[in-house]
């Protein structure tokens, strides 16, 4: 049951909303301000913190350009914080770049947040346990957790078991939220 007075921040883990989408519907072209309106469910809106990680300009030049078209649609949505991690190339191109500082941010963000009380809930978009902690912490601080997964088979157990609410993630939800 929603409730209009209810302050709501939306933490979307980025790389994992786009490998999702990716996997379950086979493209990303998602508009993340209506995603975000259906997440919200009629409820207050504080702020939308959406996390990822830049693309090297130099190891891959045509996925940066895309990639920095796509935050600039991010930092045009009203409420909306982009935050940034980093991609570290090691042994590129013979093995894929990995993120850092993501997971770590989202979770200081969340943890800040609860405790400054700037929310009375929490969304979190992500499929990773290692979230669990934080948002166990989020709750103990009285907050309402929730949380948006795509599908059983390939999301967080605890994740689910932690959350006050689950989210599915699936066509209905997304049904006018494609660009």
């Amino acid at each position: 049951m929603s409730d209009r007075s209810e302050r709501v921040m939306i933490f979307i883990d980025g790389s994992n909303l786009y490998h999702s989408l990716k996997g379950y519907f086979k493209r990303a072209d998602i508009d993340i301000g209506k995603f975000c309106r259906k997440l919200l469910d009629k409820r207050r809106l504080i702020r939308i913190y959406y996390y990822n990680a830049a693309v090297g300009r130099k190891e891959e030049p045509e996925r940066y350009r895309d990639q920095m078209s796509f935050f600039a649609s991010i930092r045009s949505i009203p409420y909306c914080e982009l935050r940034l991690g980093r991609l570290v190339y090691i042994n590129w191109p013979n093995a894929p770049p990995y993120e850092k500082g993501v997971d770590i941010q989202l979770t200081t963000d969340l943890l800040t947040h609860a405790y400054k009380n700037n929310y009375d809930v929490a969304v979190l978009v992500a499929g990773d346990s290692d979230y669990v902690g934080a948002l166990q912490a989020v709750k103990d601080n009285g907050k309402n957790v929730e949380v948006a997964l795509f599908g059983k088979e390939r999301t967080s157990r605890p994740l689910r078991e932690v959350a006050d609410k689950v989210i599915t993630i699936d066509g209905r939800l997304l049904r006018g939220c494609w660009k």
